[in-house]
């Protein structure tokens, strides 16, 4: 019975991918706060989502977690690292140091701590070269939540996520219906009696000749893979004059999003 759940962590936590109605995003981690929220006596639970797209791990020690702490929640959802790790020349076995500092902060004010791996990124385009780096650090997540005694939300053996609907059309980012599975996953990893099975089949998609996957390989680059290197060599991060959401209402995150189910 958790009564109040901070989340923190970059664009994955914030919801990039998933938009309601108004354009604002949404995210795995709304949908399981009203997941959580449904447990509860109406108006008797807490909720705050500070995660900032494009947030290397320092900045989200440094901006998140002293909030997190002041707060002192039932729960925290702490993904971070993911940004550090893609970065080139960065040590995974460092970041993990780092990382661990900071779930050391978060594990002496909440009651429960939730980390996160990341994704297999097998399929992923531009990332697909770092997928043994990326395993390493999930190595390292994995480790450290057993010494800490946190509950590990494994993206990596996510299968559901594989399909291609499960990303945004930038294919760094989930879709509604991928955040929708990340939910129900983290529901589960909670001990929560999800409404839906994360690892649902999907329907079967029509076959694509190599004409369509050839151009929209052309389009997806024109339009995602050059802005991304762009900012990228610039210096620059989407999460630049981006504000957190702060304190959020499930009932306001429930009128945005269709059922979880």
């Amino acid at each position: 019975m958790i009564g109040s759940y901070v989340a923190l962590g970059d664009s994955f936590t914030e919801g990039v991918g998933d938009p309601g109605p108004d354009g604002a995003f949404v995210g795995w981690a709304d949908r399981f706060a009203v997941l959580l929220a449904d447990l509860r006596p109406e108006g008797d639970f807490r909720y705050a989502n500070l995660a900032v797209r494009g947030k290397l791990l320092d900045q989200i020690v440094a901006d998140q977690v002293p909030r997190a702490v002041e707060l002192a929640p039932d729960l925290v959802s702490f993904c971070a690292g993911g940004n550090d790790i893609i970065r080139p020349g960065t040590d995974p076995d460092e970041v993990a140091e780092r990382f661990e500092r900071a779930l050391q902060r978060l594990t002496a004010a909440a009651g429960t701590v939730m980390v996160t791996t990341g994704f297999d990124t097998r399929g992923v385009p531009v990332l697909k070269h770092l997928r043994g780096k990326i395993a390493t650090y999930n190595g390292h997540v994995r480790a450290i939540a057993d010494r800490y005694g946190c509950p590990v939300l494994d993206l990596w053996s996510l299968r559901s996520v594989q399909d291609r609907r499960a990303w945004d059309a930038d294919r760094l980012h989930l879709s509604p219906e991928g955040h929708t599975r990340v939910a129900l996953r983290a529901g589960q990893v909670m001990g929560l009696d999800v409404p839906a099975d994360p690892e649902q089949v999907w329907p079967p998609l029509p076959p694509r000749g190599a004409f369509d996957v050839r151009r929209d390989n052309v389009q997806w680059a024109r339009e995602f893979l050059v802005p991304w290197i762009g900012r990228r060599l610039r210096g620059q991060s989407s999460g630049d004059h981006v504000t957190a959401k702060g304190a959020l209402s499930p009932d306001d995150i429930r009128m945005r999003i269709a059922p979880v189910a």
